[in-house]
């Protein structure tokens, strides 16, 4: 296991947090600590001095005040779905969990915008967006713990950004507490307001280590009014990726498009008892969801059929066969981690190289660690991809950065989704200058003067 970011602790006196939070939200049992001490891959294992559990933005100042002045770490957690340990706490770092942050206030129908917590789950925030006949449109597997201010520190993608973007572009208001408990920010949600720095821009992406974010304020779609699901077989990635551009250009209700391989969906039918999409076995899916106003069937059957390529094809356009197409894709994750320990790296390549890319990565795997296995998946309409590596050491950082500068060589970003955190720091000169990291330690320094939030995570 790893255990980054290790500082010496400071003699503090954490009951001098009770009046703060309350006792029951100061946690200092070891056995309750190692629950928020891992990340999702387990290759992070932190080991905080305590889990602090704020109720409100007060209470969110207040802990970083008193923090702040006693010179100690914290680091900000969400619902800890993250891939890159940054919202794991090192010895003598607190760990400031945010999940009882989940007030959701009433939507506004009218702007059709909605502010809500940090610890609000996009599972909850969809829902209450369905309850008035809107959307939000942002979408990931790990929808029912991911939480909103999770969300918007790392700038999540997820399933849909081809047609709606990622958190930032979701974003029209957000309020966080700076490292000495000072409050900024602008819940009003006016789409123009051109008075200075842009705080949800500069918040979006900071990985916790610029300001807690407590509340953010979002914009909702209105709901589509038909969705039609298509899995494509095909003999080839180079087939697969010309078939989704070509989707793309032709098709306005594309609203995701997403690669899977043979391998993987085996794995994903054996591990949890699905029948094979297809007989025999094609080397290459494309998942394709299209959604928008009516007639979206007939349009997306249209656009299938003048496609080269597809080998065989099963459409859905009820809800219910929907999600038995989506299984295939989606549970490639829960899958992945039934092997054991995971190197998950998130990455996203020029569509150009993407098929290239994919062939590249699984020859370095096989020359280089001939024992493990490489799973590759992603979203093949904006070039991510999921490089999940099994049976290599946990600790294996050599074999991560060969795959991080084949990837920068193809002209891509070493991070897609989840951020840089711990497990990619060292590697962040691949995508960023000297200037560029200089210039990021100057905004960090000129926010959190003494190192309080998140040190270790993203910057090198």
């Amino acid at each position: 296991m790893r255990h980054d970011g290790a500082m010496a602790s400071p003699v503090i006196d954490l009951d001098e947090l009770v009046p703060i939070v309350g006792a029951e939200n100061v946690l200092r049992d070891p056995e309750v600590l190692a629950g928020y001490a891992i990340d999702w891959t387990r290759r992070v294992q932190g080991a905080p001095s305590a889990v602090v559990r704020p109720g409100s933005t007060a209470e969110v100042a207040a802990v970083l005040a008193w923090a702040d002045a006693r010179t100690l770490a914290v680091v900000p957690q969400g619902g800890n779905t993250g891939l890159v340990g940054g919202a794991i706490a090192s010895a003598g770092q607190l760990c400031l969990q945010l999940t009882r942050l989940d007030a959701l206030e009433p939507v506004d129908v009218l702007s059709a915008q909605v502010t809500v917590g940090a610890g609000v789950t996009l599972d909850a925030l969809q829902l209450a967006a369905r309850r008035v006949g809107l959307r939000f449109p942002v979408d990931l597997a790990a929808r029912s713990a991911a939480t909103v201010g999770g969300m918007v520190a790392t700038n999540a993608g997820g399933l849909h950004v081809i047609r709606h973007g990622p958190m930032r572009a979701q974003v029209v208001g957000i309020e966080a507490v700076l490292a000495n408990g000072t409050v900024i920010g602008d819940l009003r949600g006016l789409l123009k307001d051109n008075t200075g720095y842009h705080f949800p821009s500069l918040l979006c992406g900071s990985e916790g280590t610029l300001a807690v974010i407590t509340r953010v304020r979002v914009q909702l779609v209105a709901p589509d009014a038909e969705q039609a699901v298509a899995l494509l077989a095909f003999d080839s990635a180079d087939d697969a990726l010309a078939a989704a551009a070509a989707l793309r250009h032709a098709l306005a209700d594309v609203s995701a498009i997403e690669l899977v391989l043979a391998d993987g969906v085996d794995l994903v039918c054996r591990s949890f008892e699905l029948a094979p999409p297809f007989d025999p076995p094609a080397a290459v899916l494309l998942l394709v969801e299209a959604s928008g106003p009516a007639g979206v069937l007939e349009r997306f059957a249209a656009a299938v059929a003048s496609l080269t390529g597809v080998l065989d094809a099963k459409v859905a356009d009820d809800a219910e066969r929907s999600a038995v197409l989506w299984r295939y894709r989606e549970r490639h994750t829960e899958a992945i981690a039934l092997l054991g320990v995971t190197h998950k790296l998130d990455v996203t390549l020029p569509l150009r190289r993407l098929a290239g890319f994919l062939s590249e990565v699984r020859a370095l795997i096989e020359r280089e660690r001939p024992e493990a296995s490489l799973w590759l998946f992603g979203h093949a309409g904006d070039g991510n991809v999921h490089v999940n590596i099994t049976g290599v050491a946990a600790d294996d950082e050599e074999i991560d950065g060969q795959v991080l500068e084949l990837v920068a060589r193809s002209g891509g970003s070493i991070s897609a989704e989840h951020g840089i955190g711990r497990t990619k720091r060292a590697f962040l000169h691949l995508n960023r200058t000297d200037g560029e990291i200089a210039t990021m330690r100057a905004i960090k320094h000129a926010l959190d003067r003494n190192g309080t939030l998140s040190p270790g995570v993203l910057l090198p």
